[in-house]
């Protein structure tokens, strides 16, 4: 079956998911964790492209992000591939892939969807059950975008600066959004959205999305569809 082709839209902000393969380990220490960090900041600036939140798990990692031209996520993704795959190669002595296949990315509707996507990146930690608090984990956007930790990657997003006029105003307003956890169906719209490179958004959005692609991008049920039912 062919693979369905990306969709490509400069402007758009898109969450990104790459895992490892079979979902093994992709980091392994913290200085791991800083390799990564520092070169996607290089590699974003080369191509202009603005990181709003990320979130680095044991065997995955989160990005949401603004691509500003056609194939510039593309790009980034393979710069990174390469690069940090040569680097745990030579550190851990070891040869061969690191990822599992193509990194999977949704595009996100800023205006309902954007900033619960960013909590949707960095309670990935909670969850996981790996720590109690967002900010109690060190390698995710959270302490940056909550608890105003200098963080060089960082771009805030137009919907980010609007929580407030002052620095300690949009922290405390984005704080006021983690009192609750992301609710279960938008979790599961942006982990499905995301796994089939569809769109996280509203109706409205998904036709305007398809009029410029030309394809359909809503999001399809998991599974294989119900059998009809022909008893009388």
């Amino acid at each position: 079956m062919p693979r369905r082709p990306r969709i490509d839209l400069p402007g758009v902000s898109q969450h990104v998911i790459q895992r490892g393969v079979d979902r093994q380990p992709v980091f392994f220490s913290d200085e791991d964790c800083q390799f990564f960090l520092d070169w996607l900041g290089r590699y974003a600036k080369k191509r202009n492209i603005a990181v709003h939140a990320y979130c680095l798990m044991t065997n995955h990692v989160h990005l949401l992000l603004s691509a500003p031209s056609v194939g510039a996520l593309g790009g980034l993704m393979q710069d990174m591939g390469r690069r940090y795959v040569q680097y745990v190669n030579r550190t851990y002595r070891r040869s061969g892939g690191l990822w599992q296949g193509r990194y999977k990315a949704s595009y996100v509707q800023s205006e309902h969807y954007l900033l619960t996507c960013m909590r949707y990146v960095e309670f990935n930690p909670v969850r996981a059950e790996m720590v109690q608090t967002p900010g109690g984990y060190q390698w995710s956007s959270y302490r940056a975008n909550a608890l105003g930790k200098e963080d060089q990657l960082l771009t805030p997003h137009d919907q980010y600066s609007a929580l407030g006029s002052t620095a300690e105003a949009r922290q405390q307003s984005y704080r006021d959004l983690f009192v609750s956890e992301v609710d279960e169906p938008a979790w599961n719209l942006i982990r499905t959205a995301t796994q089939q490179g569809v769109v996280v958004g509203d109706s409205c959005f998904a036709d305007m999305i398809e009029k410029r692609v030309g394809q359909r991008v809503r999001p399809q049920p998991r599974g294989r569809p119900p059998k009809e039912n022909k008893e009388i």
